[in-house]
C-alpha cells in the first residue's frame, strides 16, 4: 500500500518539481503499465503500483486552484483502489481531484474522503494573517521563495493545522509559533515534517 502526501502553491508551477513533503517515494520507473482490468481480486506488480503512484501525484499536482491553504494525500491500495484525503477551500478542488485521478490507467475505484472546508470569511481573514506571520519571519521566508511553498495551512473554524515540510526542526517550531501567535486562532496543530531530521 503506498500512501503519499504532498503541498503545492500553483499548478502552473508543480511541473518537474520535487516535494519534499511526499510520504512514500517510488523505487524505480515502471516499464510496462497493467490494464485497468487486472482480473477481480488481483492485486497489482510493484511496478504497476509504483507507476500508479507516481502517476496519481502527477495529476494533483496539475489541480486548478490547488494552493497553500489546501492540503491532499492519498493511499493506493494493492487492488488499484486509490483513497484521496486531505483538506481543501473549494468544493472544485475536490471533484477535481477524483475525476482526474480517475483517469490514471490501472485505478480501478476511487474513494474520495477529501473534505471541503466550511466557508468562513473569519478563516479567510486568519489563513491570510497565518500565511503573512509565516513567511514573513525572516528564518521562514526562504521557503516563499520556492517555486512550491512547502508549508500548507489548514484553517477550519479558527483552528490552523500546518502541513507539509521543513529542512530544520527548528523551522518547524517557528511556524508553529508565528501561527500561535496570530490574533483569532483557536489552536494549532502542527504536522510539518522535517525532510533532514535536522
Amino acid at each position: 500500500m503506498k500512501v503519499a502526501c504532498f503541498p503545492l502553491l500553483s499548478a502552473a508551477l508543480a511541473i518537474g518539481l520535487s516535494l519534499p513533503a511526499l510520504a512514500q517515494s517510488t523505487t524505480g520507473a515502471g516499464t510496462q503499465t497493467s490494464s485497468a482490468s487486472g482480473g477481480q481480486g488481483s492485486n497489482l506488480s510493484p511496478t504497476s503500483l509504483d507507476r500508479i503512484t507516481r502517476e496519481v501525484r502527477h495529476e494533483l499536482l496539475l489541480l486548478p486552484y490547488y494552493g497553500v491553504f489546501d492540503n491532499l494525500s492519498y493511499q493506493v491500495n494493492p487492488d488499484g483502489t486509490v483513497v484521496l484525503q486531505g483538506s481543501v477551500v473549494r468544493p472544485t478542488t475536490k471533484s477535481d481531484a477524483e475525476n482526474a485521478v480517475k483517469r490514471v490507467e490501472g485505478v480501478e475505484k476511487v474513494v474520495n474522503n477529501i473534505d471541503v472546508l466550511p466557508t468562513s470569511p473569519n478563516d479567510d481573514q486568519i489563513r491570510r494573517a497565518v500565511y503573512r506571520s509565516i513567511y514573513g519571519n525572516d528564518v521562514l521566508s526562504q521557503y516563499a521563495l520556492r517555486a512550491v511553498p512547502t508549508i500548507h495551512i489548514i484553517v477550519k473554524n479558527g483552528h490552523v493545522t500546518l502541513e507539509g515540510a521543513v529542512s530544520r526542526q527548528m523551522d518547524k517550531q517557528v511556524a508553529e509559533m508565528q501561527a500561535k501567535s496570530v490574533s483569532g486562532v483557536f489552536s494549532v496543530t502542527n504536522n510539518l515534517k522535517v525532510d533532514n531530521g535536522g
